[in-house]
């Protein structure tokens, strides 16, 4: 963490995978609302296909602009751990999601919230979305640094 707040290349490459990040939350989401909203897939369902969208799309931008100077291991390799440190963070954000899912729809429903005519289920499913998208982002950045791309000086 300290490497980020002194270190202006680690900051940088932080800034790019933030910036990669949330081009990969506007597919997940994008995705995610896609599928749930339009075709009816089960919101924890149409969540763990919207990750994958957004795994794949982030793989490549990371790959390509954030780290391109990681270029030692084999593109093949760096794929199967980017992919092992995703599904363990997909492991946190589904339940993660599942739990605040419910917890948030029962309290828009209690309260009756609704904004710009948006109900209860699609807000809770997209604020739940957004705090397990942040939650997993930070574990990915590190993990991803420290473990897929630390041929990186």
């Amino acid at each position: 963490m300290t490497a980020i707040l002194y270190n202006p290349r680690e900051r940088a490459r932080f800034l790019r995978f933030a910036v990669v990040g949330a081009f990969g939350a506007d597919i997940d989401f994008g995705t995610f609302n896609l599928l749930n909203g339009l075709f009816g897939v089960p919101a924890v369902w149409a969540s763990v296909l919207s990750f994958t969208a957004a795994v794949v799309s982030n793989f490549t931008w990371n790959r390509y602009w954030t780290y391109p100077d990681s270029r030692s291991k084999r593109i093949s390799r760096q794929l199967v751990e980017f992919s092992i440190i995703s599904l363990i963070g997909l492991a946190i954000r589904t339940p993660l999601f599942a739990v605040m899912d419910r917890m948030l729809n029962n309290l828009f429903v209690l309260f009756d919230v609704s904004v710009l005519g948006l109900g209860a289920d699609f807000l809770s499913h997209n604020l739940a979305l957004a705090i397990a998208v942040i939650v997993v982002m930070f574990w990915n950045f590190f993990v991803n640094r420290y473990w897929t791309y630390n041929d990186v000086k």
